[in-house]
């Protein structure tokens, strides 16, 4: 229920604000609803802004490399990309390497084509991050923490095992390799402005495959595009009959509780918590666009489908790329 409210107001508040990249802060809400956590502090919550915003400013660096000098700039993004997929792989935060490289990749794309792009881009991402972290708290404060289990009260939870650094550098490698090539395609195709939604797809992806294991990330892949988009053209199809916000919100609530009641099991997460967690982000991604386009009189309909096929395949690339990774560099059998 946290997940859904809290996601759901952030929503409808970027929509009666109407930015640009409005659908960054509800995706943003969704991550942090996402896991079994406390709400940030004050503190906190400037530090995660901070941590957020800094990666994403040092990427214009990036810039005049890829102008001036491309191949030094493209090793220096998938060097970037690389340790953005390493970061997450050795137990950094998730929500943070999730954010980091769609970040990453997005000023990359859309600085090498326009300078006011890439800082529409940056105030987007802020605001995003402010108002995303605000309806954290408001989610929290409406609906705060369960008191615990007496019966469970004295038994902390056991502290997860420290990952296998060899472990997470070929996860982190894997990523990138499945990533770089898509995100060089998109760097240097003449629209990759219009493609925004599609690289936070592709980041994203990158970023699942440091999390699953190599069997399960590519059926993961393909199961959170599917089930996302049946809930993007549900919505969609209901949008198409009745056009309102109340109508978008009800939807969002909606599929906030139905794929949250599958990425929550009791206090602790299901065992497919990510892949039903990128579910729900590939609904907002493919549907909120397409909300936007129809309120400027674009032809929001062509774009939605346009933009739900080229999900489908770079999850079916993703999923062979995977593959073809693991047939060449097999993973260290445990306890080796």
């Amino acid at each position: 229920m946290r997940l859904a409210l809290g996601t759901t107001l952030s929503l409808v508040f970027s929509q009666l604000i109407n930015w640009q990249l409005s659908f960054i802060a509800p995706i943003l809400t969704m991550f942090l609803l996402a896991v079994p956590i406390r709400a940030f502090t004050l503190k906190q919550g400037i530090g995660f802004c901070i941590a957020l915003l800094l990666p994403v400013c040092a990427g214009l660096v990036l810039i005049p490399f890829l102008d001036n000098a491309h191949w030094a700039g493209v090793t220096l993004v998938g060097v970037a990309l690389y340790y953005s997929f390493y970061y997450t792989a050795k137990g950094g935060s998730p929500i943070l390497g999730a954010f980091i490289s769609i970040g990453l990749t997005l000023v990359v794309t859309i600085g090498s084509v326009s300078l006011d792009l890439l800082l529409m881009l940056i105030e987007g991402l802020a605001l995003g991050a402010v108002f995303g972290l605000i309806f954290v708290w408001i989610g929290h404060a409406l609906l705060p923490e369960l008191p615990p289990d007496p019966v469970k009260a004295g038994a902390g939870r056991p502290a997860p095992p420290d990952p296998d650094l060899i472990d997470a550098r070929r996860s982190a490698f894997r990523s990138m390799m499945i990533t770089f090539p898509l995100a060089l395609l998109f760097l240097f195709a003449s629209g990759s402005p219009t493609y925004t939604v599609v690289m936070i797809k592709v980041a994203s992806m990158g970023q699942q495959a440091t999390t699953d294991n190599s069997r399960a990330m590519g059926r993961s892949l393909l199961e959170s595009t599917f089930w996302g988009g049946v809930g993007a053209v549900v919505a969609w199809q209901v949008l198409t009959m009745w056009p309102s916000l109340f109508m978008y919100a009800m939807l969002i609530a909606i599929a906030g509780l139905l794929y949250g009641s599958r990425i929550f099991n009791g206090r602790a997460m299901h065992p497919k918590a990510g892949m039903w967690s990128y579910a729900f982000l590939t609904m907002i991604v493919v549907l909120a666009p397409a909300v936007m386009d129809s309120q400027v009189g674009t032809d929001a309909g062509a774009a939605f489908h346009t933009r739900l096929f080229l999900f489908a395949l770079i999850a079916i690339y993703g999923s062979g790329a995977v593959a073809v990774f693991d047939a060449f560099w097999r993973q260290k059998p445990p306890g080796d």
